[in-house]
């Protein structure tokens, strides 16, 4: 049986466009621990693309690839590939209902297609050693039973071999609804997300989906094995500091936001040297502060000059310094 790892019991979700390497890298200096994942990753891209869709940095680690996609054996080839890299899991997206994803036949459309999910995991899992892993609903348009739900988990769990399901509580409109739409107006049923893991409790299960803060993920984990933070980790990435004292159980002192901004220079210098615009790193930044006096000054400091040619370390110093003296603890 795949080992569980330490962890899944806290992780960041895949989010298109916004989990790139640069955005992996700066959370990785907040939490040491957290399992990050990419955004998701076509298996045409990976196998067809022009792009080195597989990049990443081997301190951004442990992380996990997503990938989006249906046919058993590209699956296969690009989770073969992911290992090779480094890769510390491999994910497949059974959430997205956008339809741009639909017409690819991924995303949350293959919850219809237990069969067709079940033959791609059990393709990868025989290619691979690392975990593979499914990131779903609990239920698509009018196939939102609880019935639905669990004849889904069993059949990708005993014909496919999947044993972890990261589980967004919501359903998902395959029609009607935007993907943004999507992440807001079906209702979450976490009673749902506990009762799945009461009833298979041999699977590794994780619950995703509207959750704000380190307290809620201590209810979480009471109920279930994992939890999975979204937007808020993203927009509010300070919450990130607090997560390897809370909960997993670290002694080493909370990341000082100040000192994560000048940890990033070894790597924004490299990134520059590459000919990455600095914007693209520190976009990622922009919510680090949130709360504190200043912040909205380093958020607009970096979103008017980051952006221009020629900016570099010296832009998030003049930023860092409308912010860096109005918290206590900074040095």
């Amino acid at each position: 049986m795949t080992q569980m790892l330490p962890a899944h019991r806290f992780s960041v979700a895949p989010m298109l466009d916004w989990t790139d390497r640069h955005c992996r890298y700066f959370l990785r200096q907040l939490t040491r621990h957290a399992l990050l994942y990419t955004e998701m990753v076509t298996t045409g891209a990976i196998i067809h693309g022009k792009g080195d869709y597989l990049a990443w940095n081997q301190l951004e680690q442990p992380v996990a690839l997503q990938l989006g996609g249906y046919d058993a054996a590209a699956l296969a080839e690009c989770a073969s590939q992911a290992q090779a890299r480094g890769y510390n899991e491999i994910n497949l997206n059974v959430g997205c209902p956008s339809d741009r994803v639909q017409n690819g036949r991924f995303g949350a459309c293959l919850m219809g297609e237990a069969a067709l999910v079940a033959d791609g995991i059990k393709a990868m899992r025989d290619r691979v050693s690392i975990p593979v892993t499914v990131k779903t609903r609990i239920g698509i348009d009018e196939q939102d039973s609880y019935e639905f739900l669990c004849d889904f988990i069993r059949q990708v769990s005993e014909q496919g071999g999947c044993e972890m399901f990261i589980i967004h509580a919501r359903k998902a409109w395959l029609s009607g609804l935007s993907p943004k739409e999507n992440r807001e107006i079906p209702p979450l049923d976490y009673q749902r997300v506990y009762q799945l893991k009461r009833d298979f409790p041999h699977l590794t299960l994780s619950i995703n989906g509207g959750i704000k803060s380190l307290e809620e993920a201590k209810v979480h984990l009471q109920h279930v094995d994992g939890v999975m933070m979204g937007r808020e980790a993203y927009q509010n990435p300070g919450i990130l500091a607090q997560v390897d004292r809370e909960l997993f159980g670290s002694s080493l002192p909370a990341a000082d936001p100040v000192a994560v901004v000048r940890a990033m220079y070894p790597y924004i210098e490299a990134e520059l040297a590459k000919g990455t615009w600095l914007g693209h790193i520190t976009r990622h930044m922009l919510g680090l502060f949130q709360g504190i006096p200043g912040a909205r000054q380093w958020r607009r400091h970096l979103s008017e000059n980051a952006h221009k040619p020629g900016a570099n370390i010296e832009t998030v110093e003049q930023a860092l310094a409308l912010v860096a003296d109005k918290i206590p603890a900074a040095v």
